[in-house]
């Protein structure tokens, strides 16, 4: 489809006059429609209403929709993700603001019996939403589900590192590891902890209905309208429910949340656009914080035009990064300097840095042979994505490069990206949900899954070097050697470009700060009501 925006730059219009055509696209490209129900019927019998008076009821506005299930397995949608925060826990947890590690149903950090040896206790009386008793069994059939290469889980590439899990009794379970690894502590917090009769019998309907051991038990969802959770009354753990009930309103257009947010049906919404910030601010709270959140480009490398790096690295160069920031994010992002932000303590500049340069743009696309380039990139639907669309095109087209814009919803665009049907993707990541050290971030678009499954890096030299360089880091007990390992896998994959980041942006959260207690914005994607409660 084309782009509908006029011709002109979008440095000779408004900045309204510039959002409205870029909002423009989403309503005149392909986007999935239609209510899929994950937990319930379309009406689901919450009982809210539309103010979000309820004393005893927090309402939030969330920004995507489910596009996947709950199993903490294999889920990597950033709603259900979050949601799975409340619902589950890991014998570790990551406060969701600090991203710290700290003990969930274990009752304290794993202790290191040897250096490849560790033991950790649960927590006494812990018991699931179903009222069974959380058991060592339990914990063993959680990480073999994750380890079992015919589970194809998402969190089976952050912990390679183990070997053997072991119940040593009823509350005691044992870990064997392949090497040593420093950060195994904090690096189990990736699996969730989940009932073996349950999950074990019939993983679709637990997918669709998750049962943890969390402060929050799962009601209902339905795709693209809402979430349900009720406190579990049964909870003995250090993180308790501090209300009744949570009702999150999937709301992908910003204008709806932020709407929602004025008029007080939620009290706490993620991804306040950039240009309602200073209005939002009179009445409510609103805080940006710097990600790790990216902006990313990933090719399909299996397509002879993005067979060449310098194609890739083309693409890149002549990306006006500066000027996006600034006309479409307001100024809410850092260019990537590097795979993680400045702001990260495993930073580390990137050999190859992206600043925008028309002429070697040019010249790297004539060395390639493609002068004529022309194909179609896939974007997301999510507000500031498509406010960025426009600009990409038109720096792609200062350098003899016609891309075709098609703007879809999340779930769309990677059902064709699973299929092999794509070009090239611009879309949001954050794997620091996870972890935030940077073995675990590159894992997660460099090692497995994403290169193998995604785009097409897999049979290169590149893919293997930069397997190699991660698994070196991750046996390694010195520290200065480990980052020195990851700032080598940087540079390689950012000279590679198969997939890279754009910039780094800053979220922002508005809330009701008379209406929550205890609220904190989050460094990731999604909201956190762990510890919170209304005021």
């Amino acid at each position: 489809m084309e782009d509908p925006l006029p011709s002109r730059s979008a440095a000779g219009v408004d900045r309204r006059t510039f959002l409205r055509y870029t909002s423009a696209i989403g309503v005149t490209t392909a986007i999935t429609a239609g209510l899929t129900a994950c937990g319930g019927p379309a009406s689901s019998g919450d009982g809210s209403g539309e103010s979000g008076g309820a004393s005893d009821t927090i309402e939030a506005g969330l920004s995507y929709p489910l596009s996947t299930g709950f199993d903490p397995m294999i889920t990597s949608g950033a709603t259900p993700y979050a949601a799975n925060m409340h619902i589950f826990e890991g014998l570790v947890d990551l406060d969701p603001a600090t991203l710290v590690a700290r003990p969930a149903l274990a009752t304290e950090m794993p202790k290191k019996i040897n250096a490849t040896t560790y033991r950790a206790t649960l927590r006494k009386g812990a018991t699931f939403h179903d009222g069974s008793d959380v058991t060592a069994e339990d914990v063993v059939f959680s990480f073999e589900r994750v380890l079992d290469p015919e589970n194809a889980s998402l969190m089976a590439q952050f912990v390679p590192f183990i070997d053997t899990v072991k119940a040593i009794d009823a509350g005691t379970v044992e870990f064997k590891l392949k090497h040593s690894f420093a950060l195994f502590p904090s690096r189990i917090s990736v699996v969730r902890i989940v009932p073996k009769k349950i999950a074990g019998k019939d993983a679709k309907a637990f997918d669709a209905k998750p049962v943890g051991s969390g402060p929050y038990r799962f009601v209902s969802a339905v795709r693209e309208d809402k979430i349900v959770m009720e406190a579990y009354d049964k909870y003995n753990g250090p993180q308790p429910a501090k209300t009744k009930k949570m009702v999150w309103r999937l709301m992908a257009d910003p204008s709806a949340r932020v709407s929602a947010l004025q008029s007080g049906r939620v009290q706490a919404i993620e991804d306040v656009p950039y240009i309602d910030i200073k209005g939002i601010s009179s009445k409510h709270k609103v805080e940006s914080v710097q990600s790790f959140g990216l902006l990313f480009l990933m090719f399909n490398c299996k397509d002879k035009r993005f067979a060449d790096k310098r194609v890739r690295q083309a693409l890149h160069y002549a990306l006006d990064t500066e000027k996006i920031i600034k006309t479409a994010l307001l100024g809410n992002a850092e260019p990537a300097m590097g795979y993680v932000p400045a702001t990260h303590p495993d930073y580390h500049k990137a050999s190859t840095v992206y600043g925008h340069d028309v002429a070697k743009a040019k010249k790297l696309l004539a060395e390639a042979g493609a002068q004529k380039l022309s194909f179609t990139l896939l974007l997301t639907d999510t507000g500031w994505v498509k406010d960025i669309a426009p600009l990409i095109k038109e720096s792609w087209a200062a350098v003899g490069v016609d891309a075709t814009l098609d703007i879809a919803q999340s779930p769309a665009q990677y059902a064709k990206v699973d299929k092999g049907d794509f070009d090239a993707l611009a879309a949001p990541g954050d794997p620091s949900v996870f972890g935030n050290d940077a073995d675990l971030l590159l894992r997660w678009f460099y090692y497995g899954f994403w290169p193998e499954k995604r785009y097409g890096w897999a049979g290169s030299a590149a893919y293997k070097s930069a397997k190699s360089l991660l698994d070196r880091a991750a046996s390694t007990a010195d520290e200065n050697k480990r980052k020195d390992l990851w700032g080598k896998v940087t540079d390689l994959v950012a000279e590679e470009a198969a997939l890279y980041p754009v910039l780094h942006r800053k979220l922002p959260t508005g809330w009701d700060s008379g209406a929550l207690a205890g609220f904190k914005p989050l460094p990731t994607t999604g909201l956190s009501f762990i510890g919170v409660g209304r005021a």
